[in-house]
């Protein structure tokens, strides 16, 4: 049997007597060492970047951006009737205007609004950007979280976290350079929403579940009681020998190189993960500053993580998709805010307190927003439920924080009611784009060849927000 397909490695070592192979390893050679045998070494971008961390906060289900950050008066005076033309075709059908059931109070010197579900938040608003005009292409969770992770909504591409460790490396190579936190289990499209698809596995993100207060339990095995650091050393470097001459024979093979990194990285986590994950090692005053619960307890490791150089964390609300909320609207955004409202804001001002915030880029939101209108019964569905709302892609809210973006910033705007991006829209690529941009980033430049083709995470879309720019 033949073997039809070879890697460029494999390719070149084959042809001419393996000339090509000994002029590729030279070429190697002339690059830094570090960056060939790891991946992960720090390495510079394309133009100096004020951010240098991302704390990706996903409200994955959709958070409501007119019962959230974009308040709209005019709901009042709609209430119950139907829109003139008629509503925007969402995933479900939906009846007249619901108007929010929060107060929304003015906050900061910026004076910018806040519902009353994110009273803590408010008080940071100074250092937040608002982007008010957020779209996306279709009113879907699957494709929406695949396009608001990955740039693309159809075909599992690498995810944001996988681009950005791919363009950067990490600081600290005792800990992932791209850490997920999720409670409770896997949101909706499980590892594909980190997954890093065609990039070279060790800048795919690796999950941990936070609900556990033991760190052994967070991160299964961590440690191993049978036998001490220098004696795990002397296993490990056979190993790896063993590995490298398999590797010899099937150059290019990404899992495999993937395979053999994590290996050295899980010996090297001993001795930094018991630390970074620990929690309880923070002063009383720091621990009450987030609060209780899991999200207070994810919300202080993601600190501790950018602290020690992790490049890239990502916290999602919980397992599925809470913020999902077709029904029992009031209820359920009041319960779930009330969850992150306090952590999300003692991050910000942790990081500030500490000299962090303007070197981490904080992103927030979901993968979609929410109907004004709201969502009609549906059989086997929400039946008998008249307080809930659908699905929306047409215009929704997403904020920032640090990292070189302006403080106490609103661009853009939805319509009167809250439903479609009228003013400034900007599309998920043009959010990717900016993330790039203040990371030192070129979203244009920062390719992978693959198939045949140079990919980019906004693939042939994107647009800097300069104006959100500090």
């Amino acid at each position: 049997m033949y073997e039809t397909l070879y890697s460029r490695r494999e390719m070149l070592r084959r042809c001419g007597m393996g000339f090509g192979a000994m002029t590729f390893a030279t070429m190697l050679a002339d690059q830094a060492q570090g960056s060939v045998e790891n991946p992960m070494l720090a390495h510079p971008t394309h133009f100096p970047g004020q951010a240098k961390h991302v704390i990706h906060i996903f409200l994955n289900g959709g958070a409501s951006q007119v019962d959230t950050f974009d308040p709209k008066p005019e709901l009042e005076k709609w209430a119950g009737k139907t829109l003139e033309g008629g509503n925007l075709r969402t995933e479900r059908k939906t009846g007249g205007v619901m108007p929010s059931p929060y107060k929304f109070q003015k906050y900061g010197e910026s004076g910018i609004e806040v519902s009353e579900i994110f009273k803590n938040l408010g008080e940071c608003v100074d250092d937040m950007t608002f982007i008010h005009s957020m779209h996306a292409d279709v009113p879907n969770h699957e494709p929406s979280l695949m396009l608001m992770n990955c740039g693309e909504s159809r075909l599992v591409r690498p995810c944001l976290g996988s681009w950005v460790t791919y363009g950067m490396g990490t600081e600290n190579q005792n800990l992932p350079g791209f850490v997920v936190l999720c409670p409770g289990g896997y949101p909706i499209k499980e590892s594909e929403n980190w997954r890093s698809a065609f990039l070279p596995g060790v800048f795919q993100g690796t999950h941990i579940d936070p609900n556990s207060k033991n760190v052994e339990d967070l991160i299964a095995n961590v440690k191993n009681s049978q036998l001490p650091y220098d004696r795990q050393r002397a296993q490990i470097d056979l190993l790896q020998k063993l590995n490298e001459r398999h590797l010899d024979k099937r150059s290019g093979d990404g899992q495999l190189e993937a395979r053999i990194q994590s290996f050295e990285l899980a010996y090297r986590m001993q001795m930094e993960a018991t630390d970074a994950f620990d929690v309880n090692r923070e002063p009383k005053h720091i621990q009450d500053m987030y609060g209780e619960g899991v999200h207070a307890r994810q919300c202080l490791i993601a600190r501790r993580l950018v602290e020690r150089g992790v490049r890239f964390v990502q916290l999602w609300h919980g397992n599925g998709q809470p913020w999902d909320n077709h029904d029992d609207l009031e209820k359920g955004h009041r319960r779930l805010a009330g969850q992150c409202d306090q952590p999300i804001a003692a991050l910000i001002k942790d990081l500030k307190q500490r000299g962090l915030l303007n070197e981490t880029l904080i992103v927030c939101s979901g993968e979609f927003g929410r109907t004004p209108v709201v969502e009609l019964p549906t059989p086997g569905a929400n039946a008998g439920k008249v307080n809930g709302r659908d699905h929306n892609h047409y215009g929704f809210t997403a904020w920032m924080a640090g990292g070189g973006v302006k403080g106490g910033y609103r661009y853009g705007a939805t319509d009167e009611l809250g439903f479609k991006a009228v003013e400034k829209p900007v599309h998920v690529h043009d959010l990717h784009a900016t993330i790039l941009h203040l990371l030192g980033f070129d979203h244009e430049k920062l390719t992978y060849r693959y198939s045949g083709r140079d990919f980019r995470l906004t693939d042939v879309h994107g647009n800097v927000v300069h104006d959100v720019i500090a």
